[in-house]
């Protein structure tokens, strides 16, 4: 009952539109076994409990809004709660020197830029790029179409199609049996060529044919190469015998 200890209760169920986002964002906040719950409890100075739809704050009124701003920022800014735990420590190491306690801590603090900017649904372009198709401050070129007097020709609908394959003036039976045909054929095709792939291991491989010629050659050049390492070896010993 310490009149400098408030509570906040942080309602975060309203912040994220899509469950399972909303699940992922809030396991940021607890981190690996709790600790990055843990980290933003000692910075602070707060106790915080994360449960269901609200996250439960008791401290100080200054540790409140330090865990209101990283609540916040995590689930609506997708702000991830390690890059404000580092800002809060950065400002912990500078309230401990007097000359910086009238300046401005900015140039101090980390700038962190959110690199996957989110696509919108509709266009398939991310934020940076715009509308009107700009990225960076340069417009993206446009192909010209060519200019045609008649207007495109209307999308064949499902009675056009049978009119042209005849389909329409068929009765229930005769379209359920077409519609059988068509199947048994396709499924003939398939087993044809699961066959014809199976039939494909059974073949025997084709052998180059050689003529007399050149087979009489190549046993030339094999008699040529053992005649040439018998002499080799001869002179071998020869040298090895003067050396002695």
């Amino acid at each position: 009952l310490d009149d400098g200890t408030n509570c906040d209760i942080i309602k975060i169920g309203g912040l994220v539109r899509n469950k399972e986002r909303f699940v992922k964002r809030r396991q940021r906040l607890l981190g690996p076994q709790g600790q990055t719950l843990k980290a933003i409890e000692l910075l602070t100075r707060c106790y915080v409990l994360v449960q269901g739809n609200t996250v439960a704050a008791m401290g100080t009124f200054k540790g409140l809004k330090q865990v209101r701003k990283i609540v916040v920022d995590c689930l609506q800014h997708n702000y991830h709660p390690i890059y404000n735990i580092k800002a809060l420590m950065i400002k912990r190491e500078l309230a401990k020197d007097p000359e910086l306690a009238n300046e401005n801590w900015e140039r101090f603090l980390p700038r962190f830029r959110q690199l996957n900017k989110p696509k919108s649904k509709k266009t398939g372009k991310s934020e940076a790029e715009g509308e009107n198709g700009m990225k960076d401050g340069k417009k993206a070129k446009k192909k010209k179409k060519v200019y045609t007097p008649f207007p495109p020709a209307p999308t064949p609908s499902k009675i056009d199609l049978q009119l042209e394959s005849g389909e329409y003036f068929l009765n229930e039976k005769q379209r359920q049996e077409e519609k059988r045909k068509k199947k048994r054929d396709k499924a003939e095709k398939k087993k044809s060529d699961r066959g014809n792939k199976r039939d494909k291991a059974f073949e025997a491989p084709a052998e180059e044919y050689e003529s007399p010629l050149k087979k009489q050659k190549k046993s030339n050049s094999g008699v040529h190469d053992l005649k040439k390492m018998a002499s080799n070896v001869r002179s071998n010993i020869k040298k090895n015998k003067k050396g002695r």
